[in-house]
């Protein structure tokens, strides 16, 4: 039939209008009319796709942040002083920074970071709020005081560990403050040395850290050691403030007691404590927990849950190999359900309705 034809039914000699398809077998070529009800069938059709497609991102993109870690050893200002305990800690810096910013701080000891770092972090996050990240529920963090939990270091090869709570791909950077620095002055940029005397990427995880090597620089006295964990996977980037002490420390304030060596905290606190954390730590793929760095948790408690439930209160992967996913808690599954839910209910709706109009057009 010549293109542009006009097929004329065989029901009733009705002209066929537009719409319609072309459709092709070995003998025939022919022009059918597209039926409302195949009409409203292609139209429910794109609904759904569509509706779900928006759901996916809507969902990604709505997804909270998520714990992910800390420096272990030297350990950060904030596993110690969650490990001496949030509600009622011990050294008295630990109690300045929560006087200053709340025990939810400690409690969320493990996401110290910014979302949309992107490599990008000595630009976005200004002097005096490294330790913090600028994020105000960790200004705690950032007071300049010489007596915070500190670790014994001293120069030349050192073996570093970093607690992993949703492990992901990415490179660390660690800094060392320059000869000269003084703890009693908010920490500033210029107060680390310009190159990171360490720096990884995608280092081994060993019982729920990642544990890599670094060479340090030569000091005296009081310093700090800040790490940037920037993932490669995502613009999100972590931060740590370790102070650490070359040689004998006074406590740098002319004090003649010492400032308290720091501990990490144990498994059995991290499960403690998991309940009161506003992060989500049950959906991440927790590596195991293992037994805690002898030197960055002498004399505490490493006890640990040997199969069933991680101690931190996530389901043990199967073989410690399963990786975090990132964003999402318990509230997400629900939203997704019920968005599709609804999406299904309309996309029904409007298929029946379109049939029966159609069936009574025809009847």
């Amino acid at each position: 039939m010549p293109a542009g034809a006009v097929h004329r039914g065989r029901h009733r000699g009705t002209r066929i209008p537009a719409p319609h398809h072309r459709l092709r077998s070995p003998h025939l070529t022919y022009l059918m009319k597209e039926t409302p009800t195949m009409t409203a069938r292609r139209k429910a059709t794109g609904i759904a796709v569509a509706g779900t497609a928006s759901l996916a991102l809507t969902v990604l993109a709505a997804a909270p942040a998520a714990a992910h870690g800390t420096m272990s050893d030297p350990v950060s200002r904030v596993a110690a002083c969650y490990a001496e305990g949030p509600e009622h800690p011990t050294s008295a810096a630990c109690k300045a920074a929560v006087q200053a910013g709340g025990t939810q701080a400690l409690y969320d000891w493990n996401a110290v970071r910014d979302g949309n770092a992107g490599g990008r972090s000595k630009e976005k996050i200004p002097d005096g709020q490294l330790c913090s990240a600028g994020n105000p529920e960790y200004k705690g963090l950032d007071l300049p005081r010489a007596d915070w939990p500190s670790t014994k270091m001293q120069a030349g090869n050192h073996t570093f560990h970093y607690k992993a709570t949703a492990p992901h791909k990415g490179s660390f950077e660690l800094y060392l403050t320059k000869d000269g620095y003084d703890p009693t002055k908010p920490l500033k940029w210029s107060d680390l040395e310009s190159q990171p005397f360490a720096k990884v990427t995608d280092p081994k995880l060993t019982n729920g850290e990642y544990v890599f090597d670094g060479k340090v620089p030569a000091r005296s006295g009081r310093h700090l050691v800040y790490s940037i964990w920037q993932r490669s996977d995502s613009p999100e980037a972590f931060y740590t403030c370790s102070d650490v002490v070359f040689g004998k420390d006074s406590g740098g304030a002319g004090s003649a007691t010492p400032a308290p060596t720091a501990s990490a905290p144990t498994d059995r606190q991290i499960a403690a404590g998991a309940a009161k954390s506003s992060m989500d730590m049950s959906g991440h793929g927790h590596m195991d927990g293992g037994a805690d760095h002898p030197a960055a948790s002498a004399g505490a408690d490493a006890a640990s849950v040997e199969g069933g439930a991680h101690p931190d209160g996530a389901a043990r992967p199967v073989g410690g190999h399963r990786l975090a996913e990132t964003g999402g808690n318990a509230a997400t599954a629900p939203l997704a359900i019920g968005g599709a839910a609804v999406l299904a209910i309309g996309a029904a709706v409007l298929f029946t309705t379109a049939r029966r109009r159609a069936v009574r057009n025809h009847g």
